[in-house]
């Protein structure tokens, strides 16, 4: 049961390990010692050649590898109207090495019409691109599950209400302008969610005011708004995970206490769910997917570690998966990227590529 949209049977994440040149481009930018157009030459040259490497394996959906990023999330966020990244103290740590500590706050009322520099980067890749074009940009909880309210003054928002409100149809604007410049598969990077399923999280959240309870509601609300003005024909999928920073992680906690309202009432058509450990619970939280199109990619090969899963051990938790949801709403892929921030995960790239190569066999024997 191939399928000839996405997400794909064998899909995945969207990052992946920058290449040398392109690690050495950047650290000369960085000292000034080339100029942005240059480096610009660089990533273009690298994207390219990432591109033909994704479909040489037999993947469906390409991504430039975020390879004009240092991060995930900052990089998207920071360019909207009204917000500034800069650099400050985390409050939520990772179990191993911290990334640099980019943070990001409100400076001024959001929504206002600026055109977003990653319309360009999608471009780019659907013009060099045979096989489907994916874009990935960070959900709108990351501009506020880990700072809250410090990161949104009284004096331009006194009401959250009309802060989520505002950053919402922030979103709805950009997302359109994506569908409009030709994107159809739309991936939004969530860890907030499976954040909440960390009691310890959700112990953060609430001493610094916030309800637990709530904010998947009030972040499914934003979801659907910044999703809402698209084509029929466009793939909103969302990407969960724990954390990724050089092969380490945030949270844990399997996705029981937000599974109804992230399943049932996000408007997404697909998940890429992490479930590579037993940090990610069990496959029991699947039963709230809705029986019809939305697709759940089961994140079961891991992008923190070279070791290359076993065919037989992935298609066992593929069936243990159809307990809960049907063999034809099920896809594979890793749990996560393999370079959510520009150091990378702790692999070599062959090791990336054999694990989607892996993915990609086991899809065709799997669904055929």
């Amino acid at each position: 049961m191939p399928r000839t949209k996405p997400p794909f049977r064998a899909d995945h994440v969207g990052s992946l390990l920058r290449p040398a040149a392109l690690k050495a481009a950047r650290g000369q930018r960085e000292r000034g010692e080339i100029t942005a157009a240059e480096l610009a030459a660089v990533e273009d040259r690298e994207i390219e050649t990432v591109i033909r490497k994704q479909e040489d394996i037999g993947l469906r959906s390409v991504t430039d590898g975020e390879f004009r990023r240092a991060f995930w999330n900052y990089d998207f966020l920071g360019k909207l109207a009204g917000v500034e990244a800069y650099l400050g103290e985390r409050k939520i740590k990772f179990q191993g090495p911290q990334p640099k500590p980019m943070m990001l706050r409100v400076v001024g009322k959001l929504g206002a019409h600026r055109a977003h520099p990653m319309i360009e980067h999608f471009k780019f890749v659907a013009a060099h691109a045979k096989a489907t074009p994916k874009m990935t940009i960070p959900s709108p909880s990351s501009l506020h599950f880990r700072y809250g309210r410090d990161a949104v003054p009284a004096s331009i928002y006194p009401a959250m209400e009309d802060f989520y409100r505002d950053l919402g149809a922030s979103y709805r604007a950009v997302v359109r302008a994506f569908a409009d410049a030709g994107c159809r598969y739309l991936q939004l990077d969530e860890v907030n969610f499976a954040y909440l399923c960390d009691p310890k999280l959700r112990a953060f959240v609430a001493e610094r005011g916030d309800d637990p309870q709530m904010l998947p509601h009030i972040y499914a609300r934003m979801i659907n708004a910044a999703i809402s003005d698209v084509p029929a024909d466009m793939t909103k999928a969302m990407h969960l995970c724990r954390g990724n920073f050089q092969s380490s992680f945030v949270a844990s906690g399997g996705y029981e206490p937000v599974a109804e309202n992230l399943l049932g009432k996000c408007n997404y058509d697909g998940y890429f769910l992490e479930y590579d450990t037993d940090r990610a619970g069990g496959f029991e939280p699947l039963r709230f997917v809705p029986k019809g199109n939305k697709t759940v990619v089961l994140g079961l090969v891991t992008s923190k570690s070279g070791a290359l899963e076993k065919k037989a051990d992935v298609k066992r938790r593929i069936d243990e998966a159809t307990k809960y949801v049907a063999l034809h709403q099920l896809a594979l892929s890793p749990q996560c990227g393999f370079a959510s921030t520009e150091e990378g995960n702790i692999l070599s790239a062959d090791e990336q590529w054999a694990k989607l190569r892996m993915i990609v066999e086991v899809a065709d024997e799997v669904w055929g």
